[in-house]
């Protein structure tokens, strides 16, 4: 690895062969690395891990995209991951709905 540029919860994060050793939870975006052998690579990743530890880089991700078109990739992570997330943050929303009205059912019953 020569270079890796990922998009986190806190911001953009680049790694360098030498860097500490750290771990970062991604956001939905483009990550690009660098190799001598294969040269910049782009990939649409949804939300995970990266953990750098010595020389290894390991990123977890629940989807990803490779490509070489960045204008595709990003219409990707548009389209494929943050929908995603608008219909995880709708289905939390319903669950919270259900929650609150079982834990108000439970305290009509036991004040009833």
């Amino acid at each position: 690895m020569t270079s890796i540029v990922a998009h986190t919860l806190q911001g953009f994060l680049g790694l360098l062969p030498h860097r500490l050793d750290c771990a970062a939870a991604l956001a939905p975006g483009i990550l690009s690395y660098e190799t001598e052998a294969d040269g910049e690579v782009f990939l649409a990743v949804d939300q995970g891990v990266l953990v750098k530890a010595g020389p290894d880089v390991l990123v977890s991700v629940r989807n990803a995209i490779g490509g070489t078109d960045l204008d595709q990739l990003h219409a990707a992570v548009q389209r494929e991951f943050l929908s995603l997330n608008e219909q995880q943050k709708s289905t939390r929303s319903v669950l919270a709905k259900m929650e609150s009205g079982l834990v108000r059912r439970l305290m009509d019953f036991q004040n009833g």
